[in-house]
């Protein structure tokens, strides 16, 4: 550890420059790269040449050396806790990681949701029908695939945190864009089940792969809003989904096919050019950027020294793997049995089930008010660009405040009476199809939790390890979610779904619960550890923090964001 112990003898000696760091709880107001267009207007300007490195444990000469990046950490050449930089530099460096890795990461996105979004509108062109299946059966062909999404899930993240997550997701995206196109020859519900299948096999882990890429350039204020841009981009995604049907949708009788058939096909292509371009954009991290399109680098030796030692400063854990080193079964049972993170899982397997039935049934609903199949397509459009835009006011809210289980309730609080008007007044809504529009449009316009909660699951964890299968377990819930969503609204209660919107009420209210629950939860954890750690002289935390290493989210240094 030669090497370290000089570069935090080095952090000490710069004791006479300290007084240039910004403190920690400014950072939340500096608001880099995409978070600019949230910037709040009563904030005092900055010297953008001032120093905008931020104060941390590696300032402290004590406690330093127990926060040290571990010695197989791949950026470990650009780790230095003397290192200091501007405002501009920074500003500079966040928005190219912006344009030369989230950018492509948001395009690797759209191509996820552009095979997986596209049953509604092959619903819309009587795919039912011509595959002589039930609205049942549509449910169980849901169902397949989240359960091919939740087999894969963690073994998917444990192959890719191995191989590399840069390597990984493009095989991902192009094995399952195969999967998508052979939607194309089905023609029965044989087929149907299989291709869901394996659309969901191989999609599994893809979004928590992304989820720990991403993490290797940001710093954890800077996730949520761009967690949130990623579910923006499910959302344009869904539009632009919806403009190809609208055009694709009209070559049914083509080569004597379905224009739904041509729908999956020219998706999937869509999908698979950007998977086999992915190979080339690519990168394993922040100093490994050298690619045949870009022999020199996508950052300068500067700027690779900016992006690794902010990351540090703000998570010491991100630098406790190799990014190829696997999650070992030891590890793994630990992060499974990670109690501190049930709380959210717990949430995860309930917040979105109020609004799922009617957005899984959208078209089906809209066709059962006799809207056309092209109007059914166009009408879509206005509801995920409504819903898109209040998950990213709901991700700055979250953010704002600083308080993610308030959010959460009130996120639920905008759907609950909703839905009770959905349950009371089903007949007459059923009779005014301009009228339940209106309604089914605020409710799946609600201001989703989701990306809160995905860099929610990233801030609780503290290791490399727990941030890769959080992530995942997280994911899982979803898809159990969605299984259970999927099964609520049930043929022999159409058409007005009166039991299945009572179930949706009922947990509505208990996903408001679950939320106090977490809040209360989080604050008696964080007091536990304070009455401790607070109690410690300097010497007693380091001898702490000399024998406890691999505690992670359980070391009493480590307090939870609630």
């Amino acid at each position: 550890m030669g090497d370290l112990d000089n570069k935090s003898a080095a952090a000490a000696a710069t004791a006479a420059d300290s007084d240039s760091l910004v403190e920690p709880e400014e950072t939340g107001q500096q608001n880099t790269g995409i978070l600019g267009v949230f910037k709040r207007r009563n904030k005092p300007a900055r010297d953008l040449d001032s120093t905008a490195t931020v104060r941390s444990v590696f300032d402290d000469a004590v406690l330093s050396p127990y926060y040290q990046p571990h010695k197989d950490y791949e950026n470990l050449h650009r780790f230095d806790p003397a290192e200091r930089w501007t405002y501009r530099e920074e500003q500079t460096v966040v928005r190219k990681t912006d344009f030369k890795i989230f950018a492509w990461v948001l395009v690797m996105f759209f191509a996820l949701n552009l095979d997986r979004g596209n049953l509604g509108n092959a619903v819309a062109d009587n795919l039912l029908d011509d595959l002589n299946i039930t609205t049942n059966d549509y449910n169980n062909a849901q169902n397949m695939y989240r359960i091919g999404f939740l087999i894969a899930e963690i073994p998917s993240q444990m192959l890719g945190k191995w191989v590399g997550v840069d390597r990984w997701i493009p095989i991902q995206i192009i094995v399952w864009s195969f999967a998508s196109g052979g939607q194309f020859f089905m023609h029965n519900k044989a087929g149907f089940y299989a291709c869901r299948f394996f659309i969901g096999l191989f999609m599994g882990g893809f979004i928590p792969d992304s989820v720990l890429y991403l993490s290797y350039f940001y710093k954890t204020s800077e996730m949520p809003i761009r967690l949130a841009l990623f579910w923006f981009v499910d959302s344009l995604s869904g539009v632009v989904a919806s403009f190809i049907a609208y055009g694709v949708l009209h070559m049914r009788g083509v080569d004597g096919r379905a224009g739904w058939a041509w729908l999956f096909l020219i998706e999937a292509l869509i999908s698979l050019v950007i998977g086999v371009l992915s190979f080339f954009f690519l990168v394993p991290g922040p100093s490994e950027t050298k690619t045949w399109l870009s022999p020199k680098g996508y950052f300068t030796e500067r700027e690779e020294k900016i992006i690794v030692n902010r990351v540090l400063r703000d998570d010491p854990s991100k630098g406790g793997m190799h990014n190829r080193e696997p999650i070992t079964l030891p590890m793994l049972w630990r992060s499974l049995k990670d109690y501190d993170l049930w709380p959210v899982y717990i949430i995860g397997m309930l917040f979105e089930i109020p609004t799922a039935p009617p957005k899984g049934y959208l078209s089906l609903s809209l066709k059962a008010l006799k809207f056309t199949t092209f109007q059914t397509t166009l009408l879509g459009i206005p509801i995920t660009v409504f819903s898109a835009l209040n998950l990213l006011g709901m991700t700055w809210i979250a953010e704002a405040v600083g308080n993610i289980a308030v959010s959460g309730i009130f996120s639920q609080l905008w759907t609950l009476p909703l839905l009770i008007v959905q349950y009371r007044e089903a007949t007459f809504l059923h009779s005014h199809p301009w009228s339940q529009y209106a309604l089914i449009f605020i409710i799946l316009g609600w201001p989703s939790m989701h990306a809160v909660h995905v860099s929610w699951c990233s801030r609780l964890s503290n290791t490399v390890r727990t941030r890769a299968v959080s992530a995942a377990l997280y994911n899982i819930t979803i898809q159990l979610s969605g299984i259970a969503s999927s099964n609520i609204y049930r043929t022999d209660d159409k058409p007005l779904y009166r039991r299945g919107n009572t179930q949706l009420i009922a947990i509505n209210a208990a996903t408001i619960v679950a939320y106090v629950l977490a809040k209360f939860y989080y604050r008696f954890r964080n007091k536990q550890k304070s009455d401790v750690w607070d109690k410690m002289t300097p010497e007693e935390k380091a001898d702490y923090l000399r024998n406890n290493e691999g505690l992670g989210n359980k070391r009493l240094d480590f307090h939870f964001d609630s």
